[in-house]
């Protein structure tokens, strides 16, 4: 099969990348506009191989989405492009509806004119759990049919790019699935999220800023986790259908700082006489506009379906992150090396 992957250089579009490269035989276009958190880097284990092809394109820009997508023809279509950062939706929210909804519309349309051609291909809509808004401190978790209630502006244009995809399938036959993901880690990762930004904040030796009161709470996945459910979905799944995705790991934001501090403790202990522990740097700041109060998802239905769970528990996963931005300095700089300052908690 061949995959085009919109994306491809992000963080979880390049674990979805290297997953298929080192486990499958199935062919990978990216397609990825190269923004600040786009970073050919994270693909350089691929970038030799003779299954795998690079094409700098923006989704927003239609002529080159039909372009590409008529000359390579994929299979399927695995749309991961998107901004997606909560706090820069809120300062800048055209960039999102720009690029979450006229570039899914552009990527729609390419993908129809293939289907209208008799081409066989599946478009794969990655979105998130905060489409749905947010739960209360309840036994209560999101499954495919809870109803949409978008807080942010990120998640209002990421609800409005579901329901394109869904109206494509309805009105023009188009084939699709879409897959709704709890919050992502992992190594690779742009530093503006929660867990990055914690972990280079304490090496740094910085303030580590905390949202509010901390007890907000997000369930986390491991992104190579997360990478084999889509292939997953993308292979087996059954056409329109929705598939949550998630590991039912429920942590507060304050409880997953405080556990990266203390496994950072003991694989990077603090050289300094005046801090006994990188907790000791944690400090908390005004909350933000309109933050959802819990995430939780229900995957029983990939878990019964395709028979997938998750391999990583949180602890495990964690611990590997950390590890790896501890050992990958150089990755961390060069991202870096432009402008960006380390100055919001990033969730």
């Amino acid at each position: 099969m061949k995959f085009l992957i919109t994306g491809g250089a992000g963080f979880i579009g390049s674990a979805v990348i290297r997953h298929l490269l080192e486990y499958t035989d199935h062919r990978v276009i990216n397609v990825d506009k190269l923004t600040y958190a786009g970073n050919l880097e994270s693909l350089n284990s691929c970038s030799n191989s003779n299954k795998y092809s690079f094409n700098k394109i923006d989704i927003c820009n239609e002529e080159d989405v039909f372009e590409i997508l008529n000359i390579e023809q994929p299979n399927v279509v695995m749309h991961l492009a998107a901004e997606s950062h909560v706090d820069r939706s809120i300062d800048r929210p055209s960039d999102f509806i720009k690029t979450n909804i006229l570039g899914t519309y552009n990527l729609l349309e390419a993908t129809k004119k293939l289907t209208s051609k008799g081409i066989d291909v599946l478009f794969h809509h990655i979105s998130t759990d905060e489409v749905f808004g947010d739960l209360d401190n309840s036994s209560t978790s999101f499954n495919e049919e809870t109803p949409y209630d978008p807080s942010s502006p990120y998640s209002a244009s990421k609800a409005c790019s579901d329901h394109l995809v869904r109206s494509w399938g309805r009105t023009f036959d188009l084939p699709f699935v879409i897959t709704n993901c709890s919050n992502n880690y992992g190594p690779y990762q742009f530093p503006e999220k929660l867990i990055p930004i914690t972990i280079l904040k304490a090496l740094n030796k910085e303030e580590i800023p905390i949202y509010g009161d901390g007890l907000q709470i997000r369930d986390w996945l491991y992104v190579e986790d997360h990478a084999k459910a889509l292939i997953e979905v993308a292979t087996a799944g059954e056409s329109g259908q929705t598939y949550n995705i998630g590991a039912e790991n429920q942590k507060t934001n304050l409880e997953v700082v405080e556990n990266i501090c203390s496994i950072l403790d003991e694989l990077h202990p603090y050289d300094s006489e005046d801090c006994s522990s990188y907790k000791e740097l944690i400090r908390f700041v005004k909350d933000r506009p309109g933050h959802d109060r819990r995430y939780a998802i229900n995957p029983s239905k990939i878990n019964k379906q395709l028979k997938w769970k998750a391999q990583e528990t949180f602890q495990s996963g964690l611990i590997k992150t950390v590890k790896w931005y501890i050992e990958n300095d150089t990755w961390i700089k060069n991202i870096l090396n432009g402008n960006y300052v380390l100055d919001r908690q990033g969730l």
